[in-house]
């Protein structure tokens, strides 16, 4: 028989056990990805139960409800967003079982080496070039807005390997180790006084075959495959009603709203509110369609929920700086000059940094032109390169 005090030391044990397992992300997410719980609409095996991404929902919702707080866009944004689908529709078994699990667990944080200094919205023209040797490949090129990747372990990566076919089809497509020889990362600070951001430079690199995505010359495939799942990630998964930035917004207009004038007051309750419909109405939109989607890769909605959901953070964002009139103007003095996020702290940090939304994971022209080509059926833009070799097209 245990004593009184045996018993209530064994609680206390178990209790503290209980939570040094919530607190220790990797121990917690590797046992969430072992029970299928971790992507739900991933394959059984590979984190998930085969259901929908709405479903997803479901897990974090109760996780969130008894204290679970990790977030998957905040852990490891591009490889739980970006590349974890893409390994797992074009990876080797191998590579599956190499990254899926320690992706989610945020033990390897993944970057994306896409965009170039002379190509951001035209990546498919990108220079960069990887040349066969043996089983492995040698590459040279400058990467640039590379986001995470001085924090990175892995990157995906887009280069050019036949420089005589149409652009579009002398793409390959790899798994870069970044702290291969060769590759070196630069920061590059922004507005805000920040460097999230990177350009990253590839000397000589090699990079085994087998750690390609894709068949040799299908790159811009996979990387279509990864820009659809980034649009999806940027639009934001299914959120409680009123949270997020507009949360801030009827913050502030609560703050402000008596001590504007009548007139004044009338037109601030306006866009306050017309701002929260369009809030609203872009959740359960959002939450719709991830209920309905299914595994595999997302199609070009996501595109449109990307353009919508950037638009309206700029103007929200806008509407919070302008509604605390000459208070709006004051931001903190100097430039930190740092790694952290610390600027989202501040609402004139949120406002600098929203000024990115509609350039980043695709701009907004893209967006539309994708919205009226691929969903409207509208004719599209005149491409005159479209099918000329790369290397014959004037740079």
């Amino acid at each position: 028989m245990y004593s009184d005090q045996d018993i209530a030391g064994r609680t206390e044990k178990l209790v503290e056990e209980c939570r040094d397992f919530l607190d220790d992300q990797v121990r917690f997410r590797s046992a969430q990805w072992d029970a299928g719980l971790a992507l739900v609409h991933f394959p059984e095996g590979y984190g998930g139960l085969g259901g929908t991404r709405g479903q997803q929902g479901v897990v974090d919702e109760v996780l969130r409800s008894h204290g679970v707080r990790y977030e998957d866009l905040r852990i490891n944004p591009i490889g739980i967003g970006m590349g974890a689908p893409t390994v797992l529709a074009y990876g080797s078994d191998e590579l599956k079982d190499k990254h899926l699990k320690r992706i989610f667990t945020g033990e390897d944080i993944w970057c994306q080496l896409f965009s170039e200094p002379t190509h951001g919205s035209d990546v498919a023209g990108i220079p960069s070039r990887a040349v066969r040797d043996g089983d492995e490949w040698v590459v040279n090129g400058q990467k640039v807005w590379t986001t995470l990747a001085h924090v990175s372990s892995f990157g995906m990566l887009l280069v050019r390997t036949n420089p005589e076919v149409p652009k579009h089809k002398g793409l390959s497509y790899f798994v870069l180790d970044m702290h291969a020889p060769g590759v070196e990362v630069r920061p590059l600070f922004q507005m805000t006084g920040e460097a999230e951001f990177n350009e990253v430079f590839l000397t000589d690199v090699r990079i085994p075959d087998s750690d390609r995505l894709g068949a040799e010359g299908e790159g811009w495939r996979v990387a279509t495959t990864t820009l659809m799942n980034e649009r999806v990630a940027l639009a934001g998964g299914p959120a409680p009603r009123g949270s997020g930035p507009i949360a801030d917004l009827v913050r502030v207009w609560e703050e402000r709203r008596d001590q504007l004038d009548g007139a004044e007051r009338a037109v601030w309750r306006d866009r306050v509110a017309q701002l929260w419909l369009e809030a609203e109405v872009g959740r359960l939109t959002n939450a719709r369609a991830k209920e309905s989607a299914r595994g595999g890769n997302p199609g070009p909605e996501g595109s449109v929920a990307k353009l919508a959901s950037a638009e309206l953070n700029q103007a929200i964002q806008s509407a919070i700086v302008d509604l605390e009139g000459a208070g709006g103007m004051l931001h903190e003095p100097g430039y930190p000059m740092t790694r952290s996020s610390e600027s989202m702290k501040s609402r004139t940090g949120r406002f600098l940094r929203s000024r990115a939304n509609t350039i980043e994971g695709g701009t907004s022209e893209i967006m539309r032109n994708i919205l009226g080509e691929r969903m409207l059926g509208l004719p599209g833009d005149i491409r005159v390169d479209k099918d000329v070799p790369w290397s014959e097209i004037p740079k």
